[in-house]
């Protein structure tokens, strides 16, 4: 039943020096549905693909709005999930009493972290199954970043997690250049592609993903079916080629383009027993 004898018990220690109850919490992210998080100077997006258990039921909510400067999208545990955005709400909403200003996102991501550390060390506790991606707005620009399980975190340009985000990842790493100075309109376009390479083959449209934005002027929003079908369909990102980018020579494109779906690991379920 299970790994070894280190592993029933997350403040045990293998001889390796590892925790494997955190680990497997690590697993837990892998699993869940894709997660994409992209951003500017100006502006963030994020992305998730939504994955029902049966074709009688509705998908879980992956994106939440922490405050109107920040949102988070999860994968892994939905309820963990669901229960940390409300911890970061609770947090948005007391600073605000107290300081008359919103909370910095910085120093939320790191109470999160905190909170999540605590439940590596403790015996009657277990780590969130879930992994999330912190977008926000602040005085210093645009932030996002990937907390962890383990109660790491990390600020990125671009990121993806979840199940089949190897594909995800690398094409964000072909375009993350572009991304500091990329448009609302861009980020939504290249976060779109992201989410369709997790597909992996799969026809993309708005009943299968989500899509929120935040930016300069802009408080946190979770785009409509509409207005996120109406974004496949003038990008023409539903269709099997992605269009090519000013100036790439045709025998790139074609490189870059070919060998999408054969990144990352093998295809795993799309959604694991306890619906992540």
């Amino acid at each position: 039943m299970f790994r070894n004898q280190y592993d029933t018990d997350v403040t045990t220690w293998s001889p390796a020096g590892r925790l494997f109850q955190v680990e497997y919490a690590m697993e837990a992210v892998k699993q869940g549905s894709a997660a994409i998080g992209l951003r500017s100077k100006t502006h963030v997006v994020l992305a998730c693909v939504n994955k029902s258990n049966s074709e009688l039921s509705s998908h879980q909510k992956k994106i939440f709005k922490a405050d109107d400067h920040i949102g988070v999208a999860i994968a892994g545990l939905t309820a963990d999930g669901r229960v940390l955005s409300r911890y970061m709400r609770s947090e948005c909403i007391n600073y605000s009493y107290s300081y008359e200003s919103p909370l910095p996102v910085g120093r939320l991501v790191v109470q999160l972290a905190d909170k999540a550390q605590v439940c590596t060390q403790r015996s009657w506790k277990r780590p969130y199954g879930v992994g999330l991606l912190v977008a926000g707005l602040d005085e210093s620009g645009a932030h996002l970043y990937y907390n962890c399980p383990s109660g790491n975190y990390f600020e990125y340009q671009a990121f993806a997690i979840g199940s089949r985000s190897q594909a995800a990842k690398t094409y964000l790493e072909r375009k993350f250049e572009s991304f500091s100075s990329s448009s609302r309109e861009n980020l939504l376009k290249d976060a779109l592609f992201a989410i369709r390479e997790t597909l992996q083959g799969e026809r993309l449209t708005s009943s299968i993903c989500t899509v929120a934005v935040l930016g300069v002027g802009e408080a946190f929003q979770i785009l409509d079916q509409k207005t996120v079908q109406a974004l496949i369909d003038a990008f023409e990102i539903a269709g099997e080629e992605a269009p090519a980018a000013e100036g790439d020579a045709p025998d790139q494109v074609a490189a870059e383009s070919g060998p999408a779906t054969d990144q990352g690991p093998p295809a795993q379920p799309d959604v694991a027993p306890m619906d992540i």
